[in-house]
């Protein structure tokens, strides 16, 4: 390439309008004192743990109950489950799968008063029920309880161990 033809490409691309336009270009001219550019493409993140301030006077009343039997007493929005919460307020859950119901780390006993008022658990939070430890008839997946107005005042207590299955827990043979 010229040093005539690379000079007028740079002070184009000084230009917001020809910046993209003049980059491709000098792409194609590829020669060995120049650098391939690779595409970069963005996309809006994915707001994963994110929990959002409840509005005022829509606020849900979250106790949950650490493995000492501190009460931490917690406002939160309506939709937000309850891993992304206590994350959020740095309790101790795991949630090793993000939420995907993929492990039992998010592991919650939920107040007996209020276990009747969540949705039926589906049969793959069962299936990760059963790994948990210290199952209980109350049991739940933190990351399964999407938080509703009928859950103000809900109690949830964390338990004292949780119990994370990993690949490399198995014997190869």
């Amino acid at each position: 390439m010229s040093a005539r033809i690379l000079s007028c490409s740079i002070s184009l691309a000084s230009r917001p309008v020809f910046s993209s336009v003049i980059k491709s270009k000098l792409v194609s001219f590829s020669s060995s004192a120049l650098i391939k550019a690779r595409s970069f493409v963005s996309s809006t993140p994915a707001l994963h743990g994110h929990v959002h301030k409840p509005k005022p006077g829509e606020e849900i009343n979250v106790t949950f109950i650490t493995k000492d039997g501190e009460q931490i007493p917690v406002q939160v929005a309506e939709g937000d489950n309850l891993l992304d919460i206590a994350q959020a307020n740095n309790l101790d859950m795991e949630g090793a799968c993000g939420g995907s119901c993929a492990c039992s780390t998010c592991h919650v006993i939920v107040d007996p008063d209020f276990y009747e008022k969540l949705e039926e658990p589906d049969d793959d939070e069962n299936d990760m029920l059963d790994l948990a430890f210290g199952l209980t008839e109350t049991s739940r997946l933190g990351c399964q309880i999407i938080m509703k107005k009928e859950y103000d005042g809900i109690r949830i207590a964390l338990p004292a161990m949780t119990r994370n299955l990993q690949v490399s827990d198995f014997d190869r043979r």
